[in-house]
């Protein structure tokens, strides 16, 4: 068994989500952990590379975390033929210049959602990676939530019969920044800076809905900026030029109806910031990040409507809990771990750009259905 180094260049890691869920409880977790393991035995172990704009930052950032290798110069981590694998996770609008840039010398890419601003840049991008021949990824870590995994069994399993629809919610209330500190960056709610939560989380359900209940044949979508002004990160007010909340209907294929609410201005009363509540013939399911429940169809009660009494019963109590009967690594780990298989050994590997294309190409019918206060198709998409 042999140790084999693979040098992946990290730019947009001093954000919140770059830094947290992918440099440290990511790659820095596999390199601790002595690599990945090959399918030969062999250990592939990360050599970390950090590229930012703001050296002193990245220079604390890998001091904390014992990196040795920083840098302000895309461009001179990109001539380094030994590192092979680009990844970012920088601003959305950057996003298409940087992957093909990397294309271009060579790397193998991956990086966050949304791959672009717009499906022709993302087009693009795809277009890059295929015709240079390098190994691409997007990522999609909602797939590789323990109560989402935990759905997937159950329909593998024929659990829900023929599904019938899924309800989505998701969002939490975001702190206008005046009296408390946003959770969230002043930019997501500038459209000129890429913001928008409509760009930001319809890439996500494009994933969960085609990998888990069926293909998204055609959406209508309502979009709303509820939360006009806001303070920035120096208190300074702005106004608010995205959308902060959208509503969503989607008909996938076999007819199946998801519905799913996206809201950063709504103040929390179910068990997780997002849930997921699927109905089938023969039973149903309620998932959130990491616990699901269930009710077969011969556990079901049978409440009577009457408005002028009291409900008896307790819905809560008639579900029953899933138990874990795994254990679950952190999502963006396990999906790093399959990309890096993928570029060593050329294990199978399904969530390339063009996934991530079809997750941008599904915000734009999302915001023309907004516009033209329609429905609109998705077309097939190809690269």
């Amino acid at each position: 068994m042999a140790t084999k180094r693979i040098g992946i260049i990290m730019h947009g890691v001093t954000g919140r989500m770059g830094m947290n869920q992918h440099l440290i409880r990511s790659v820095l977790a596999i390199r601790d952990q002595g690599g990945v393991v090959l399918s030969n035995g062999d250990k592939l172990v990360p050599d970390i590379h950090i590229v930012g704009r703001n050296l002193e930052k990245v220079q604390e950032l890998a001091k904390k975390w014992n990196v040795t290798r920083v840098s302000a110069d895309v461009d001179a981590a990109l001539a380094n033929k030994d590192d092979v694998i680009f990844f970012d996770a920088g601003t959305t609008q950057m996003r298409p210049t940087l992957l093909k840039k990397a294309i271009a010398a060579g790397k193998h890419v991956y990086c966050e959602k949304p791959i672009a601003t717009n499906l022709k840049e993302a087009l693009e991008v795809v277009k890059a990676a295929n015709k240079a021949g390098v190994k691409h990824g997007t990522v999609q870590d909602k797939l590789f939530l323990p109560g989402l995994m935990k759905l997937a069994a159950l329909r593998d399993a024929g659990f829900f019969g023929k599904i019938l629809s899924v309800r989505g919610e998701f969002g939490y209330w975001v702190f206008e920044g005046d009296w408390a500190p946003a959770q969230r960056p002043s930019w997501n709610y500038r459209a000129e800076d890429g913001g928008g939560i409509i760009l930001d989380m319809i890439c996500h359900w494009r994933y969960v809905l085609d990998n888990l209940f069926g293909e998204v044949k055609a959406l209508s979508c309502l979009g709303a900026t509820h939360v006009p002004e806001r303070w920035d990160e120096n208190g300074k007010k702005y106004k608010a030029t995205a959308d902060d909340a959208a509503y969503a209907t989607f008909e996938l294929e076999d007819g199946v109806i998801a519905q799913i609410n996206s809201s950063w201005v709504t103040r929390v009363n179910r068990d997780d910031l997002v849930t997921f509540h699927v109905d089938g013939t023969r039973g149903s399911a309620v998932a959130g990040l990491w616990d699901c429940v269930v009710q077969e169809r011969n556990m079901t009660p049978r409440p009577v409507w009457n408005p002028d009494q009291k409900q008896t019963i307790n819905f809560r109590e008639t579900w029953q809990k899933l138990p874990d009967n795994r254990s679950y690594d952190n999502g963006f780990k396990v999906q790093w771990e399959m990309f890096l298989k993928h570029v060593a050994e050329d294990a199978p590997y399904k969530y390339t750009l063009l996934e991530g294309a079809k997750g941008v190409q599904l915000v734009e019918c999302a915001l023309e259905s907004w516009k033209e206060r329609r429905w609109v198709d998705v077309p097939t998409l190809s690269a």
